[in-house]
């Protein structure tokens, strides 16, 4: 049995096509998993339009937020039944003897695979995936929701893990894209005051943000920073995909404040750290996510207090790719979904 999938296919810019694939062959840890929703990912469009900073095997199947029905299990799989209904994380590939991995930190192992880049993602209609990558969903919370976990447990990892929120402290996040808009939903479940900064074509998105209980700021976001004491910021979550936001968040964050640094930018820096240390500034790089994290996500998800419904711009089948892509790489739609069927 083919079916056709997303396939990043080169290194070259544009070099994205359907193509026909064979169903997967499980290994005994593994499940097949027959895929309802995958969303597309910032990082997805990175490598289609060839300016991502990560190796890629190619050719690979894009797609790494995803959720659907087991329709195969392997020999050595307990714990689950065909028709369960999953979401996956995307460490696909892991050394499990690791010291981080043994820490429960496998997201940080260096020879870390995931989907979509390292090994075949799911944009497309069968998706093989270990045991151990499986979180159970509740009957309640529909595929298309469910598939965003995986960008909700980065913006938890990065909000409530990696950075220091107190109820009461004003953060800024720098860029409304999807990541951006979730850092921002979830210091506002924090208890702090929030406001999300962008350009001038972001004025959709940053509408959807204002849902979410957040100012929003277009361009320069000094006066809101230091509006109180004058001082800064307590924490700017940097989710925008370009180095230069640093130097705005060293700007924008007062003394002895904090900075985590979510989204990619592979450009040259360009410009002098010398505040950071001027200010006693803490940055903190953040990086996917582990287990304990996505079932607090599911959680949130499935109890109605995290909603993503607002960022979810539309659902396209896979025949329909390039518009879904189109969509959020012009800024017109947060977050686009797809569909194998």
């Amino acid at each position: 049995m083919k079916s056709i999938a997303v396939v990043n296919y080169a290194e070259e810019k544009g070099s994205v096509a359907l193509r026909e694939l064979d169903r997967p062959r499980i290994r005994t840890d593994e499940v097949l998993l027959e895929v309802a929703n995958v969303g597309v990912c910032g990082s997805d469009l990175h490598q289609w339009t060839a300016d991502h900073s990560w190796p890629v095997n190619y050719p690979v199947v894009l797609g790494h937020e995803f959720g659907g029905h087991i329709v195969e299990l392997g020999t050595n799989v307990d714990g689950w039944k065909e028709g369960d209904r999953v979401v996956s994380e995307t460490a696909a590939v892991i050394d499990a003897t690791n010291p981080l991995s043994r820490q429960g930190l496998y997201n940080l192992d260096p020879t870390r695979k995931g989907f979509g880049y390292g090994v075949n993602g799911a944009m497309t209609r069968f998706v093989r995936v270990p045991a151990r990558c499986l979180h159970r969903v509740p009957d309640q919370l529909p595929f298309e929701q469910a598939c965003l976990t995986e960008p909700c447990a980065v913006a938890y990892n990065a909000v409530l893990v990696n950075s220091t929120i107190r109820p009461g402290d004003r953060v800024l996040v720098l860029g409304p894209g999807t990541i951006g808009i979730l850092c921002a939903a979830m210091a506002t479940l924090a208890g702090a005051e929030v406001a999300v900064v962008g350009l001038e074509n972001d004025r959709s998105r940053l509408e959807i943000a204002k849902g979410y209980g957040c100012e929003t700021i277009i361009g320069d976001a000094t006066e809101w920073a230091m509006r109180y004491d004058g001082m800064g910021v307590d924490c700017v979550i940097d989710a925008a995909g370009v180095s230069a936001t640093l130097r705005s968040a060293l700007d924008y964050v007062r003394p002895n404040g904090h900075i985590t640094k979510v989204g990619w930018g592979p450009q040259p820096m360009n410009y002098s750290l010398d505040p950071l240390i001027q200010k006693n500034v803490t940055l903190q790089g953040s990086f996917s996510h582990n287990w304990p994290i996505w079932e607090k996500v599911l959680a949130l998800l499935s109890t109605g207090k995290l909603d993503v419904k607002p960022i979810i711009g539309g659902v396209w089948s896979l025949g329909d790719w390039h518009e879904a892509f189109e969509q959020m790489h012009s800024g017109k739609v947060v977050k686009s979904v797809l569909t194998p069927k």
